[in-house]
């Protein structure tokens, strides 16, 4: 959907910021993660019925690619509004308490992130100093899997900062 549209669709109900480079880095990034997935399980179904062969490394890396389109697809998520939303209440509400509403859970999701940011990065540094490795035959330092965890958590946090700053000045231009 090309940024045109989207704003289109939107309207006067947009309450998001329109995808930028950093969602889109996101999105690519899952939607080749996604296509490595499917690629290394066609490869590892055919050497196992085949060949009878088997990497014994398949589910270790599709565990590492899960996690990473978990957090890198929450900016995505955020800017093409797939999120829930309670609309039967939302619609009910005046253009200034529907930005209002939209800024608190802002707000509020904002703080979990920045949380969850703080520890998940700390977590990663822990593992990075004491040096640890996955038990498996790849034996693959877990910081790097690991890391994909708080940059997404940090994209997904500038995605809210956009989307807040905006509901604010929504709600700011809505009482006038």
């Amino acid at each position: 959907m090309s940024e045109a549209a989207f704003a289109a669709e939107a309207g006067e109900e947009q309450f998001h910021p329109a995808p930028t480079l950093l969602e889109k880095v996101c999105m690519w990034t899952c939607e080749i993660a996604i296509a490595a997935m499917g690629a290394i399980v066609i490869l590892e179904i055919i050497t196992r019925n085949v060949f009878g062969f088997s990497f014994e490394m398949s589910e270790e890396l599709g565990g590492y690619i899960i996690v990473g389109i978990s957090f890198l697809s929450l900016p995505v998520c955020q800017v093409y509004r797939s999120y829930h939303h309670v609309q039967f209440i939302q619609s009910r509400l005046s253009p200034r308490m529907q930005a209002l509403s939209h800024l608190v859970f802002d707000v509020l999701s904002l703080l979990f992130c920045v949380v969850l940011l703080w520890q998940l990065t700390r977590f990663v540094a822990t593992s990075y100093r004491t040096g640890d490795v996955a038990p498996t035959l790849l034996a693959t330092p877990l910081w790097i899997p690991q890391a994909l965890m708080p940059i997404g958590m940090l994209a997904a946090t500038v995605s809210l900062l956009r989307s807040a700053f905006g509901n604010w000045r929504r709600y700011r231009s809505a009482g006038r």
